[in-house]
């Protein structure tokens, strides 16, 4: 039950994902706007999602 406390009240991070969460709406509203916008955004997305996987891969 204590692991769970500690896990609830974990604040690091919280910043960072707000403005993921930020970019990420934006990047949907835009794409919604703009077809040809949102096949670039997509692809960007990927290569940082590949990006993050390779340093989360090396990191371990």
């Amino acid at each position: 039950m204590r692991h769970l406390w500690k896990l609830w009240r974990n604040r690091r991070g919280q910043d960072l994902i707000e403005y993921a969460l930020l970019a990420a709406f934006l990047a949907v509203a835009v794409g919604a706007l703009s077809p040809t916008v949102a096949t670039n955004i997509c692809t960007m997305f990927s290569r940082v999602a590949t990006v993050l996987t390779a340093a989360n891969n090396t990191g371990n």
